[in-house]
């Protein structure tokens, strides 16, 4: 008879002790209630509770990563879009993530997919896709703000995808075709416009000094001369061909 009472005290034992100590991790920690009443915040390292007075609920305070499911957006230029992101988040208030929350992360998700639309619906396609960054840090800094309450820090947000249909993507292309040939069409009047001033700069150079006008001539004459060719041109210049008029309209009147 001995034995059984031995077992069942060896029993009684390992439960009182299972419920008394407690060891938390490094990245654990233990809220602590004292008859249904929050006494403190213990841990990491060995934790002694008085059975069926005192009750700890355990807490994780790594950096959870959250996916947001695929949400529908309608921007503001009202285009439906399908977009998902990815949410880095933490608890750094253990007693407010707790008590003031009843489950943490399903809030935290929930918030973050209305965040989501909300945000995101207030901007145009272009922005969801070229200024991405920008929409990111919007989404944390109201997200953290609005979980500030629950005891989490939002580290980061970034948005993964955004998704368009078939005619979306073909109207986008179609705007990028003729963007990029806008482009070409100003590179192009730049380019003439900056050839044309720098002929004028050089007429008016050359008209200027009349040593590089004879230099200039000269330098035609040699580029001429080094063409194969059975007719030869001979440009002559202006202050030669000047007096030649003068003359011959002077013998005729």
């Amino acid at each position: 008879m001995i034995i059984p009472y031995a077992g069942i005290i060896a029993a009684l034992l390992i439960v009182i002790l299972y419920n008394t100590v407690k060891i938390l991790k490094e990245y654990e920690r233990g809220v602590i209630f004292f008859l249904g009443r929050f006494q403190k915040v213990k841990g990491p390292g060995l934790i002694i509770l008085i059975p069926g007075i005192q009750k700890m609920t355990k807490v994780d305070l790594r950096v959870i990563v959250l996916d947001v499911p695929t949400q529908d957006v309608i921007s503001r230029d009202n285009v439906s879009v399908k977009v998902n992101a990815v949410i880095y988040f933490r608890i750094v208030d253990p007693e407010k993530a707790v008590i003031r929350v009843a489950n943490v992360f399903e809030a935290t998700s929930q918030l973050s997919q209305t965040t989501l639309r909300s945000v995101l619906g207030q901007h145009e396609l272009d922005d969801m896709l070229a200024e991405r960054d920008k929409l990111n840090e919007d989404i944390q800094n109201l997200l953290d703000k609005r979980t500030d309450n629950w005891g989490i820090k939002v580290a980061n947000v970034e948005i993964k995808h955004v998704d368009l249909d078939e005619s979306m993507i073909r109207a986008i292309a179609q705007q990028a075709e003729a963007e990029r040939a806008r482009r070409a069409k100003v590179i192009n009047a730049e380019a003439e416009k900056q050839a044309a001033q720098m002929l004028a700069d050089a007429a008016k150079m050359l008209a200027s000094e009349e040593q590089a006008l004879q230099l200039r001539y000269l330098q035609t004459l040699k580029e001429i001369a080094n063409e194969r060719t059975n007719t030869i041109v001979f440009p002559l210049p202006l202050e030669l061909v000047g007096p030649i008029l003068k003359m011959a309209n002077a013998s005729k009147s």
